[in-house]
């Protein structure tokens, strides 16, 4: 194997790369960067992040202290889509509206714990994964889109300069990936990794309709001398809820395994604990991608942390106990095996 290649190229390869997703709609500038130091320190090769600068700056702030302290720095990712996605949402309502004897159903749901008596939503908090969208009794919740329109692309990468970038697209959508391609490398950019995010859930096509998406977009990636990472979205905003979200993201990369185009295949959309036990052993994806439950098994930690009003990597036992579940999480991928 090529030793000049990074850690993060390196580990496509073998097949044991491992991403953190901290939302595309993911605000919440003081649990950013202690995730972003908290996985960097256990050993992922990339975190994704909205593209908003205050956002990449909280993550870089995480990045640094992961750096400063053990000489390793995951690649920096945001996410941009080339239209309407549930991963740029955030819900919103009126809280004034709420009748004071609401038994609160939307408070009960919320796992990222974004919704109060007082201020109703909090936006920095809320990662859109709206499951509070149908909770409320009147109704009274609704959903924002928060994704840039295309001619907002590259002056905001210019500025940030990522690492790598994360196209989310959906099925039919072909014409509008080529439209966002074309914007973006009109602006002064150079990543290391491009990574292409779709998946059928909510879509009514088959398998080998997706592949054919897919094969449509790499053909296009082609002309930019774009090398993909391909990942699939099995069931998003998902990944905090259990075993059947597993199955759905392990599902989705064993039907399109056989037919996807060339490039590694990454495993995101309900990845959780679980989802290595659905795998065998000598056959893995590339990579996978965790969110909402890399975020779940740290959440009580990071709650006390900003209840401190610190750093949670000023919190040693703290910090110790979250890492320790953080590489509970994210070991058995570092050492497995993909595809050649």
């Amino acid at each position: 194997m090529d030793q000049t290649l990074s850690p993060s190229e390196i580990a496509l390869k073998k097949g044991s790369w491992v991403k953190l997703i901290c939302g595309a709609s993911n605000q919440d500038l003081p649990s950013i960067s202690d995730l972003c130091a908290l996985y960097g320190t256990a050993g992922v090769h990339c975190i994704d992040v909205a593209a908003d600068i205050a956002v990449v700056n909280a993550a870089r702030k995480g990045l640094d202290w992961v750096e400063s302290h053990h000489g390793t720095r995951p690649w920096l990712m945001v996410s941009i889509s080339d239209g309407e996605d549930v991963h740029f949402r955030k819900a919103w309502f009126d809280h004034n509206l709420c009748p004071s004897n609401c038994p609160q159903p939307c408070q009960k749901i919320c796992p990222a714990k974004a919704i109060t008596n007082k201020e109703g939503i909090n936006e920095n908090q809320c990662y859109g994964c709206g499951r509070c969208l149908n909770s409320c009794p009147l109704n009274l919740i609704e959903e924002k889109n928060t994704n840039l329109a295309p001619k907002e692309f590259g002056l905001l990468l210019e500025s940030i300069q990522p690492d790598a970038l994360e196209i989310h697209t959906a099925p039919g959508r072909v014409e509008e990936f080529k439209t966002t391609l074309d914007t973006l490398f009109k602006a002064n950019l150079n990543f290391k990794r491009l990574a292409i995010s779709c998946g059928i859930e909510g879509h009514s096509i088959s398998i080998h309709q997706l592949a054919k998406e897919l094969w449509e977009r790499h053909a296009y990636l082609r002309i930019y001398n774009q090398r993909p990472i391909w990942q699939l979205d099995g069931k998003p905003m998902s990944g905090d809820i259990g075993l059947g979200t597993a199955r759905s993201a392990i599902k989705l990369w064993q039907d399109i395994l056989p037919i996807a185009p060339p490039g590694p295949l990454q495993l995101a959309g309900g990845t959780n604990t679980h989802s290595i036990n659905y795998l065998n052993s000598n056959k893995r994806p590339e990579g996978i991608a965790f969110g909402g439950g890399a975020r779940k098994i740290v959440q009580p930690f990071l709650q006390v942390a900003q209840d401190k009003n610190i750093s949670l990597t000023e919190w040693p036992e703290g910090w110790n106990s979250a890492l320790e579940q953080a590489k509970q999480l994210i070991n058995p991928w570092l050492s497995s095996q993909g595809r050649a």
